[in-house]
């Protein structure tokens, strides 16, 4: 079983081995019973940070999730009823996934840049940035733009990706249909009923042993992308004196 407490801890792990500095927080909302975790992190001593591009990782962990953690993906129709033979729950595949939203930011200090080649920039961060990042499934590069007294300038680049980690075995869980035939097992009579599957009976390997290798993916594409913008340079975007 993989729990809230579980995942923050392998990630600010995974973080310090990457040297990445993190300053973080949690809380609970007492309304949806949500947990939610979000972390700025960046390269160096905090005393570089404001030199440096940042990024802040947020997600939110649902009474569902944990559900879905603890059983399996027969828990998420347990979480609502009694499973039955015909409840749509077993007959999907669409599991949902713990999704991660990273967002990154970097001061850029007002340079000046050519109106023409503001599309070129956001083509050549996205592709850069799409290159470093081995689990992210979205990437989103926005570049902000004032009117300055001499023409456009770039006060600041964001940029937000989209990631999500399944909270079951991806490897030996390929369905809920495979599961519940599994769990199901001889019937009698056409009438058996569903029997809770043990952990030793999955021969694939627990949540405990994947998701820290898949979080330590993440925390390398966010070391690359934090990397990549510090070295990204607007040189061939800047306007002509």
């Amino acid at each position: 079983m993989i729990t809230y407490e579980d995942v923050v801890r392998i990630f600010l792990r995974s973080a310090e081995h990457a040297d990445i500095t993190t300053h973080h927080d949690t809380w609970l909302n007492p309304e949806t019973l949500e947990r939610e975790f979000e972390s700025i992190c960046h390269l160096g001593p905090c005393e570089e940070a404001e030199s440096k591009p940042i990024c802040t990782v947020s997600f939110s962990w649902s009474p569902l999730d944990t559900a879905l953690a603890l059983e399996g993906p027969q828990g998420v129709c347990e979480f609502f009823h009694e499973p039955n033979e015909t409840c749509p729950h077993l007959h999907t595949e669409d599991v949902p996934p713990l999704a991660l939203d990273l967002a990154y930011a970097i001061d850029l200090h007002l340079t000046p840049i050519d109106e023409l080649q503001v599309q070129t920039l956001v083509r050549s961060l996205r592709f850069r940035v799409s290159e470093t990042s081995s689990r992210a499934i979205e990437t989103r590069p926005n570049i902000s733009i004032v009117q300055g007294e001499a023409g456009l300038e770039a006060e600041s680049l964001m940029l937000q990706q989209h990631v999500e980690l399944p909270l079951w075995n991806p490897e030996s869980l390929t369905s809920f249909r495979e599961m519940i035939d599994r769990q199901r097992g001889p019937q009698r009579h056409g009438r058996g009923r569903a029997r809770r599957f043990d952990d030793d009976d999955d021969a694939g390997a627990s949540q405990e042993e994947w998701m820290p290798p898949l979080l330590d993916e993440v925390v390398a594409d966010i070391q690359r992308v934090l990397g990549a913008l510090d070295n990204f340079s607007l040189a061939p975007f800047k306007r002509n004196s």
